[in-house]
């Protein structure tokens, strides 16, 4: 409803003011053309996030001043603020980074954006980058069509460029022109009355533009044309800066609980800022006004000035707030508190990290474990087992089945539906949206993680069908026949007690753990062997009868094969998963490095 309302009043000013105003186009078209090449420049830095960018915050976010870094660093090359907090968001709802290194990302990336005032206020309004920008699009464009994904992600950088440029170019102009027809200054509001008026103008624009960067190039080029006086440019520097947040908070609605925390933080963060750089006004002026002394910035050049201060009280916001981090995260649990999720609902699954390759495969992997946890527990109580019994190694099965006077029906098919199947539903549907070429990596990995929730749906099935049987013979007065479907439970039930070792393991190294698999495999696949030659020779000495070796023979077949699908899947999460982190391990020379599903099934393979 609210859309509805806004867009065409937005629509209607501008038609208002192109109708006044010829001059007022330019300015529109500026503002149009520079927040298409913001889009262009995250296109082209998206292509370049399948990877890199997730390997990077992994050795750059154990202390607070790397997570200050990274996000100076990234947000200074990308100039987007707001491209770095959804992806930082994406990062902590798929758990990669844990909520006090996402608001250390968080706090770079303010004092990074600054960087954009700085470029724009010493370079843009200086230099006629009109000249540079017509290179940089026709080089662009001409990239943007290639196949290379490289090559492409490279036009879209460099037509975002050009873009920016041009945008700039034309609300520059545009501001020169305007100046004919109407003086902006005659609205200005001194004091603080003034400080709050455009405070509030500032949130308002970016709120509209999605981007605190367009927003203060507007007010730089207005500045520059002396459209709007320099104390009002300040405060809507201020109200740039904390209406960027608004882009945080939209991410954030489709993350879980961690994501929603971090959205707080940013708004908590910039919102105290703005507050202090608003009531500390007139000591802000004074210090901007000597650092700008001493580093030959003149008294009149206010755009530069507009930077030094732009810098200024984000950096004095993070030297405040810095203390405060810990305080900052326990208050943030406290209002958006962690809730059971139900087990017919993805944990993991979410549109915040869709978008980025290593993102998207941690949040699958995650959800497969969650799969995993569901499907154990469902196997343990078809077998008349607890999750206790397959979380501790030393329980003997054998001791606590036999001990069961009866086994209890429950409806498997059912559980299937309520708690595996809604969510390897979710599974399958997340990976089909996975927006990255099926070339990459990240897209094998996919693949194979899809596999395991595979294996671990048969193996659900696979114990179905032996389900009737089971409850029938286990109840047996034929104590061999009894002794055997008790067996079948033990077996499956110590598989699922070895994973859970696998699980917890991740101190061996991958070839280490690959041989502990590999060792499990031949195992079982001699206990098969095994207890085949020992069915018919419990035939044979009519031990049971012909009727009972015939569904003890069929499932035999469903236990092994339970056994196999677990194996598998647990090669694939718990070997790879835990230790490779979906990523290429080292070959010999001259050889492929091969991604987790190339590994898999080599070590699979033959099961």
């Amino acid at each position: 409803m609210l859309r509805h309302i806004v867009l065409p009043s937005m629509l209607g000013v501008l038609a208002y003011g192109f109708w006044i105003s010829p001059d007022f186009k330019g300015i529109a078209a500026g503002v149009a053309i520079f927040l298409f090449g913001m889009l262009a420049l995250e296109d082209g830095f998206r292509v370049f996030t399948g990877g890199a960018l997730e390997k990077i915050l992994h050795r750059t976010t154990d202390k607070l001043w790397k997570s200050l870094s990274f996000g100076v660093v990234t947000t200074t090359i990308m100039q987007s603020s707001s491209l770095v907090s959804v992806i930082t968001i994406s990062f902590l709802s798929a758990g990669l980074l844990g909520l006090s290194e996402g608001i250390g990302i968080i706090f770079g990336a303010n004092l990074g954006t600054t960087t954009g005032a700085w470029l724009v206020a010493a370079f843009g309004l200086k230099v006629k980058i009109s000249a540079y920008a017509m290179p940089m699009l026709v080089f662009g464009i001409i990239m943007v069509f290639q196949k290379s994904k490289t090559l492409n992600g490279i036009g879209y950088i460099l037509a975002g460029l050009g873009f920016l440029f041009l945008g700039i170019h034309y609300m520059k102009e545009g501001f020169e022109a305007f100046k004919s027809t109407i003086d902006l200054t005659q609205f200005a509001v001194t004091g603080y009355k003034g400080l709050f008026i455009f405070t509030l103008i500032g949130i308002f624009a970016t709120v509209v533009m999605q981007s605190s960067h367009a927003t203060l190039v507007l007010i730089i080029t207005a500045l520059a044309a002396q459209q709007i006086t320099y104390e009002n440019a300040l405060a809507l520097a201020i109200g740039a800066n904390v209406g960027t947040t608004i882009t945080a908070i939209i991410g954030a609605m489709s993350a879980n609980e961690q994501g929603k925390r971090l959205a707080g933080a940013h708004l908590i963060f910039n919102v105290v800022t703005g507050f202090i750089a608003i009531m500390l006004m007139p000591q802000f002026v004074w210090a901007v006004d000597s650092i700008s002394a001493a580093v030959g910035i003149g008294i009149t050049d206010y755009t530069l000035k507009l930077a030094v201060f732009h810098t200024l009280f984000n950096l004095a916001g993070i030297l405040v707030m810095i203390p405060f981090i810990q305080a900052m995260v326990n208050l943030l649990f406290r209002i958006i508190p962690s809730h059971e999720t139900s087990t017919l609902k993805p944990r993991y699954l979410n549109t915040a990290n869709i978008e980025f390759p290593d993102t998207a495969v941690r949040a699958v992997q995650d959800e497969t474990v969650h799969i995993f946890e569901n499907a154990r527990d469902l196997l343990g109580q078809a077998l008349g087992l607890k999750p206790d019994h397959f979380q501790h190694p030393e329980c003997d099965l054998a001791t606590e089945i036999k001990a069961q006077k009866k086994l209890e029906h429950i409806d498997l098919d059912q559980g299937y539906e309520k708690n595996v199947k809604s969510l390897y539903s979710a599974v399958i549907a997340f990976i089909s949206k996975a927006p990255f070429s099926w070339q990459q990596e990240q897209s094998g990995n996919l693949h194979w993680l899809r596999d395991a929730n595979q294996n671990i749906v048969e193996a659900i099935k696979n114990v179905e069908f032996m389900q009737e049987n089971m409850m029938t013979y286990s109840a047996s007065d034929n104590r061999h026949i009894k002794r055997e479907y008790d067996a079948l439970r033990v077996h499956i039930g110590r598989v699922l007690q070895e994973l859970e070792v696998r699980r917890e393991d991740h101190r061996a190294s991958l070839h280490d753990a690959q041989l502990e698999m590999a060792k499990l495999r031949d195992h079982w696949d001699y206990e098969e062997r095994a207890f085949s030659r020992h069915l018919f020779d419990l035939i044979r000495d009519e031990k049971i009868t012909p009727e009972m070796g015939t569904s003890l023979m069929n499932d035999s077949g469903h236990t092994f094969a339970a056994i196999r699908n677990l194996l598998a899947m647990g090669t694939t999460l718990f070997v790879f998963g835990h230790r490779s982190r979906m990523q290429s391990v080292a070959t010999p020379p001259r050889a492929t490095s091969p991604n987790m599903g190339t590994l898999v099934q080599a070590t699979t393979g033959s099961l």
